[in-house]
């Protein structure tokens, strides 16, 4: 591709950080926006992210910034890593600066609390642009392992079809093979129910279960989140790709997995706000789980396993009870 596209990311994050180099190495001119200035300065000087992936150089092509006006100046992509449920308040800040007339590439993985909205929905209402303008990354994406140019494959979900391709040119290099999918709603949905699938599997290894344990988890999660899927629009093969089944498998297999930890700390005894204090990285899944059982409700599709990291993380149930619960539910066909 050209190296004249010029590409913004926001913030400098571990997912952040790790994209701007992917774009910067597939040839783009990109600027990574910092909350803090010390930090951009650091990151400009030394080439390296000290807060997010120490040891890692970033190319010559990723510039940083703490002044969001400067970042978001003539940005032809501005793509967007920020926690899920900050993203409304920070797209209203940013707001006069956005260009109306970029592509909008939301690394997000979540549902709004309060609305049930994916983060393209958010995106769309709040800068005020169309739907086929904003495109999504998702997939097995653990910021490390791509940071170590790992070999790795992701989905671009983009309704403009077009403009899926612009964005999967504008990511795609040695190591990070990008797909495109006009399927938005899918791969959304996937990306934010694994993480609380990741959550009930870390919890089972906290209490010390194993492999079927787990393996039936990730079967029954993928259940669960294909059946919402669909109900919502989805098409069902979405889930057995990157977006669905990929991403639930590198959730809830890795120790680099947050949400997977998070959980396995829940599991060993200790309460959400007693892991909250000890962790520095935010899971998505913890705020997640509630928004993803509030569209569960809206659509009328039972999810049992999200009911019970809802249970287990905010209305105060053990884990030996919710697994006793479960297991004594009715017996069914699969």
């Amino acid at each position: 591709m050209s190296g004249t596209r010029r590409v913004a990311v926001l913030p400098a994050g571990s997912w952040g950080t790790t994209f701007s180099k992917v774009v910067a190495d597939a040839g783009a001119d990109v600027v990574l926006w910092t909350r803090r200035p010390e930090l951009a300065a650091t990151i400009q000087e030394q080439r390296v992210n000290p807060d997010y992936l120490p040891g890692l150089r970033l190319p010559d092509g990723v510039r940083a910034t703490h002044d969001v006006r400067e970042a978001l100046s003539g940005a032809e992509f501005v793509v967007i890593a920020v926690p899920s449920q900050t993203l409304r308040e920070n797209l209203v800040s940013w707001r006069p600066h956005l260009p109306r007339t970029a592509t909008f590439v939301s690394l997000m993985k979540g549902i709004e609390l309060g609305t049930a909205k994916r983060m393209s929905e958010v995106i769309a209402e709040v800068v005020g642009v169309d739907a086929d303008q904003v495109a999504v990354v998702s997939g097995p994406n653990l910021a490390h392992e791509i940071a170590q140019e790992q070999p790795s494959a992701t989905v671009v979900a983009c309704s403009d079809h077009d403009r899926a391709v612009m964005v999967q040119q504008t990511c795609r290099t040695a190591y990070l093979r990008p797909y495109t999918n006009s399927d938005v709603v899918g791969c959304e949905l996937g990306g934010a129910i694994k993480n609380v699938i990741a959550l009930a599997v870390g919890i089972a290894g906290g209490m010390g279960f194993g492999d079927n344990t787990r393996a039936s988890l990730i079967t029954r999660g993928l259940t669960e989140m294909a059946r919402l899927g669909v109900s919502l629009g989805a098409e069902p093969g979405t889930f057995a790709g990157l977006a669905g089944l990929g991403d639930l498998v590198a959730t809830c297999s890795s120790p680099l997995s947050r949400n997977r930890t998070f959980g396995e700390r829940l599991g060993r005894g200790q309460t959400l706000r007693q892991v909250l204090d000890e962790t520095r990285q935010i899971a998505e899944g913890v705020k997640t789980c509630r928004s993803v059982l509030d569209l569960g409700h809206r659509a009328g599709v039972y999810m049992p396993i999200t009911a019970a990291v809802v249970q287990i993380c905010h209305e105060g149930a053990s884990a030996a009870s919710i697994v006793r619960a479960m297991m004594a539910r009715e017996a069914k066909a699969e």
